[in-house]
Parts: structure tokens; sequence; C-alpha cells
């Protein structure tokens, strides 16, 4: 009789790889073995134990298989399956078409209330079998599909629907509030550098600001009073005198831009004027061909591909390109009431910009604003395509943008949220929470946005 030789544990060094250390015959991470190093029979065993790294990838491949055998049994999976595979993304539609095929197989298997658990297991099989679906600046990357933190997402979404359908007197659920964004809080400045300490030295700058025509010294005052000024605009009291302290951002150009810079660095400030033009523009054209094509949408994308000389109405080349993003990120519906759909695009492209004839007095214009709106461009021009100067208009004041160019207005119009600390309108919610963290990548991974921006941001930031 052999004596009894115990157990022979087996412990993988971190970081390796566990195929490379087992025989390819090896299908399950714990294996027992009777056979002996040698030709001989030995009772000993072998316990090969995984690492968390490869539980996780096998547990993401089960849930990738899952999501697939159940699109290959259900009317509409295959062509799911082959888009995704010709396109690495998923129309609109066919998001939808797949989204209602899991939730339908989820409620024959874990009823109309599935857990948390299951909700999240069917989001991580989902980006799984489909990476090209996942967000890039997601904490997790399938948020878009079910966010565990807070119940939001296309799947839970679609289970309230069904919910309602079989209770049609259950009680409507409230869309989540959007938090973040450039109202959030004062900011530790990207520069501290030559900040005026005192309440003494900052009131002697203001002073002497208000009264020279020297620009040089104005930007430098303006410099030097910047942490001033953003405890003021975070101030409920005293951010509505801000443009009778700050009476420069009305006369003196780029002042917007300068304390942006100062609050972010060059670099994001950058980057809307660098990544739009060469890698957003065309991305949000071959994403607006998609969408169901209207008059309006029509219009824009015509708009969006010509020069400036083939144009006969409308907004120019880029102003098109920027609108174009109302219609792939519509208003979401908000209030008790309110329904998807309410507002539609092109009603909400008039809260982010104004046309007024050249000759019409902007003075004017300023007077009829009749109620407090968030800040939007009123564009000066012959014609909609023939713009000679931009204004942003906030609180009943208009500052002079830098440039006729409508992406570099734009980008003032954004960076001006950010230094007056004013949310954003909220039917524009999520074009400007897509612009804040795809583009500048402005607090990426702790603002709240909308499933549809994620998505947007999954299929336009892979491969970039």
């Amino acid at each position: 009789m052999k004596p009894d030789l115990g157990v022979l544990e087996v412990r993988l060094p971190k970081g390796s790889d566990f195929e490379d250390s087992v025989s390819p015959s090896t299908s399950h991470p714990l294996c027992t073995s009777n056979s002996s190093f040698d030709e001989g029979d030995s009772d000993d065993t072998i316990i090969l134990q995984s690492t968390p790294v490869q539980r996780n990838r096998a547990d993401l491949t089960h849930l990738a298989q899952l999501i697939e055998n159940i699109l290959r049994k259900k009317p509409g999976g295959e062509m799911i399956l082959t888009e995704y595979g010709r396109t690495k993304s998923l129309t609109d539609s066919r998001r939808r078409d797949m989204v209602k095929i899991l939730v339908a197989h989820m409620a024959s298997e874990h009823g109309t209330s599935p857990s948390k658990r299951v909700k999240e297991d069917y989001a991580k099989g989902i980006t799984a079998l489909f990476p090209y679906l996942a967000d890039p600046q997601g904490t997790l990357g399938y948020e878009q599909y079910y966010n565990p933190v807070d119940g939001s997402g296309f799947l839970p979404w679609r289970v309230k629907t069904l919910q309602k359908e079989a209770s049609e007197g259950q009680k409507k659920r409230s869309p989540q509030l959007l938090t973040g964004g450039p109202d959030s809080g004062e900011r530790t400045p990207f520069c501290k550098e030559n900040q005026l300490a005192t309440e003494t030295q900052c009131c002697e700058a203001i002073a002497l600001m208000k009264h020279t025509t020297d620009e040089t010294i104005i930007r430098e005052k303006m410099k030097q009073t910047f942490t001033h000024r953003q405890a003021m605009v975070n101030d409920p009291v005293k951010s509505s005198e801000i443009f009778t302290t700050f009476p420069r951002f009305l006369d003196i150009k780029g002042m917007i831009e300068q304390d942006f810079s100062l609050m972010f660095g060059d670099d994001i400030s950058a980057r809307f004027l660098e990544k739009w033009p060469t890698h957003y523009r065309q991305k949000v054209l071959e994403q607006s061909r998609g969408l169901t094509q209207t008059s309006d949408l029509e219009d824009l994308l015509h708009n969006a591909e010509s020069t400036t000389e083939e144009l006969e109405d409308g907004w120019d080349s880029e102003m098109s390109s920027i609108l174009l993003l109302i219609h792939l990120m519509p208003p979401s519906p908000h209030g008790r009431n309110k329904r998807p759909g309410k507002l539609s695009a092109r009603q909400a492209i008039d809260h982010l910009v104004k046309f007024i004839k050249t000759g019409t007095s902007v003075e004017g214009h300023l007077d009829s604003i009749t109620e407090s709106r968030q800040p939007y461009l009123l564009a000066v021009g012959t014609q909609r395509s023939a713009i000679q100067k931009y204004f942003i208009v906030i609180d009943k004041h208009a500052i002079p943008c830098r440039s006729p160019d409508a992406l570099a207005s734009f980008d003032e119009l954004f960076k001006a949220h950010f230094i007056f600390a004013t949310s954003y309108n909220r039917d524009l919610a999520n074009v400007y929470h897509f612009l804040q963290t795809a583009v500048y990548q402005i607090d990426a991974a702790t603002t709240k946005v909308n499933p549809r921006v994620k998505e947007m941001r999954a299929r336009m930031l892979h491969g970039f």
C-alpha cells in the first residue's frame, strides 16, 4: 500500500497566464488529476487556483455567450449581430430592437421586476459581446444599458415600460435629474499664480479696469482678479452684480477665453477647436444620416456638406454641423406632465442660437427679453449663412465674441457656462454634457449624463 502523500497545492504567480500554465485540455480553473508526473499511478491531487482577473474574464465570456444565444434564437437577432459585425456599431433602431429582445427574455426568466444583479449581468454581456458599444468615458463602460449606481439605462427603462403595460395604473417614475456641469461649485483654478490676495487689492484693480483704456492692463488685472471673480459668481447674492463689477466683459473681446484657460489650462481650452474639425464633425454627419429624416434634418445635413457659395438659405456649414447634435441628442422629457418629444429639435435650436439682420439693434433685442434664459448665441448678419458677428447673450447683456467664425463663437458660448457658473439650458443639456465629457473631457467620471449621451460617446470615441 502506498503512503498517503497528501495534497499538493500549486499557486500561479500574479500576472501569469492560466492558459500558458496548464495543458490546453484543461477547461476549468479548478481541476484535479490522478495521473502522476511519471508513467506510474499516483494518488497525488493537483489543485490549480485561478486569479480574479481570469475569473472575471470567464464570467464576461459566459455573459457574452448568453446575450449571443438570446439574439440568435429571437426574430431580428441575427440582423443585430450582422449589423454590428459589419459596422462595429448599432443604429438607434437596431439598438432598440436589441433592448426589447433582451428585456423580453429577462422578463420571461426573472419576472417583470428583475434584480439589479440580473440587469447588470445583461448590460455586461452586451458590452462584452459588442465591445465597441462600451462607453470609453464611463466608469464601467456599460452604464448606458444599466447603471448600478442610480438604476438608469436602456434596460431598466424598457423594464419600466413593460411594468407599465402590465399595470396601467402604476405611477410613472420621474426621470432622473442630471447633475454636474458648470454650476457644480467653485473650482480650484488651474493657474494660481499672480492672484491678488486681499479684498483691498482686488477693489483697487477693479477700479483701475473700469477707467483705463489700455487693454494690456485690463487683461492683466482680469487675470489677477480671477479667483475673486469666481468666488463672486458662485455667491448667490453677489453673482447678479458680475457685469456691474467687471463691465470689461462687455467691450473687451477674449475675456471668457482667458478665464477658461485660467480655470482649466490651455490644453483643455483648445480641445474643441482642435478635435471638432478633424474628428467629431465627420462622425456627427455619419450618425445624422442614420436618423429618421425630416425636412429640418435634411436641410442641416445639406448645409453642413455644402460650401458657402452653394448655400441658398439656412445656417453655414459649421453652424449646421453643430446644430445636428441637437437632432442626435434631442431634449429629454422633464416635469411631471412632459412627454418625450414634447419639445422638438427645431424648437431646441432656438435656445442655442438666434438670428437678427444687420442693422437691427442689439440693445433692442436685449430689451425684448421678457424671461430669464440660459446663455445663447445672437448671430448678426445679412442672412444666416453670412454672419458678420456673434454675441453671447446672458442676463440681458451681450458679450461680443472674438470672431465671426461659428465654431469659435460656439466654443466661447460653452465656456461662458463655466466662467459664470451658469447651468445648461435643460433642453440642450444632452448636447452640452456630450461636449463637456467627450470633447473637452471635463469631469467625465463624475458628471451624471443621460444614457443617450453615453451611447453617442461610445459611437464617436472608439478608434479616436
